[in-house]
């Protein structure tokens, strides 16, 4: 599995699906999603997967330059439901379709996000790895040369993966992505969907280096988890034995619908090609989070855009996007 920074044939999107996901906000979820689609349609091709019925509204909306591919779909998180892209260092592209299984009850959609993995692969005629492990794109975050980082949290919750212990998730793990090293963090963003998954809290953003999320104030409850998470990064060793170069980015302020925290993170990126997209929070640390990313990539066009209303339903810029590895 090729880290997220080498090149890309394109970019998938999947256009939002129902108020029940989005909070009622579903109007302004569209917005950010069409403006998420033009700011890396500016690095790569992007192309936004939508039901049958919302081609229209999805081509008119994003605007030209944006294609639109009717598929089967529940919901606007495509990182979650689509494929992981795995490469043989030889040309060969192919695809790993993981089990899907929501944390919330969402019966309706819930047949239509478990398949799109194997429909958007098919779509794409590449061969097909099913994988025999419950597990979101964003769950995961590789470097490329054979390290991967996960949550406990997330992956060894007994109601993802019962029956399985770290032993045996590590191993399918590594199968599955051709990782030889798992760096295993303990739990994710508070009250985090999917359990606190790595893309909230930690990224890899060049062999040897993560980006990770730190939170100053003892009293808020990421503060002991990120401190936890930091503390592993830095006594870990990746896949060729060196120590990681871990730079920090501070959390946003907190801020909560219907009493559950918002997911808000600066590590939930998108990395184009010669580009980078960042979310903003309307947050006093939205500029020193542009210009950390802006140092961690000097040869790339770091973009910053609002991404709020997104986070009113529990999603980011990384859970909305999935890279497609260049053959």
């Amino acid at each position: 599995m090729p880290a997220e920074w080498e090149y890309h044939s394109g970019c998938w999107m999947a256009w939002p699906y129902g108020p029940e996901t989005w909070n009622d906000e579903i109007e302004n979820a569209l917005a950010s999603c069409a403006l998420i689609a033009q700011t890396i349609a500016r690095y790569e091709p992007v192309t936004v997967v939508c039901a049958q019925g919302d081609a229209s509204e999805a081509s008119l909306i994003c605007g030209p330059g944006i294609k639109v591919v009717p598929l089967p779909l529940g919901d606007g998180r495509i990182r979650d439901v689509g494929p992981g892209f795995v490469v043989d260092g030889h040309g060969g592209l192919a695809g790993v379709h993981w089990r899907f299984a929501p944390w919330e009850e969402r019966p309706a959609t819930f047949a239509d996000d478990a398949a799109l993995g194997r429909r958007l692969l098919e779509h794409l005629t590449l061969p097909i790895y099913a994988a025999p492990l419950v597990l979101e794109g964003g769950a995961i975050t590789v470097d490329g040369e054979g390290t991967l980082i996960a949550t406990e949290s997330c992956l060894l919750d007994p109601r993802r993966n019962p029956g399985l212990d770290r032993r045996e998730v590590t191993a399918l793990l590594c199968a599955y992505t051709g990782a030889r090293t798992v760096i295993w963090l303990g739990e994710g963003y508070e009250d985090g969907p999917d359990g606190g998954r790595v893309d909230e809290v930690a990224c890899f953003v060049r062999p040897g280096a993560v980006l990770a999320l730190t939170c100053d104030d003892p009293a808020d409850g990421n503060y002991d988890r990120l401190r936890d998470n930091l503390d592993r990064l830095k006594t870990a060793r990746d896949a060729r034995g060196r120590a990681l170069d871990v730079i920090t980015v501070r959390q946003p302020a907190r801020q909560e619908l219907d009493g559950v925290r918002l997911p808000l993170s600066y590590t939930s990126l998108y990395l184009a090609n010669d580009g980078v997209v960042m979310p903003a929070f309307e947050d006093p640390a939205d500029r020193e989070a542009f210009r950390t990313i802006r140092r961690l990539f000097p040869d790339r066009e770091v973009n910053q855009v609002p991404a709020l209303d997104i986070g009113l339903g529990a999603s980011g810029i990384h859970r909305m996007t999935l890279h497609q590895p260049a053959r």
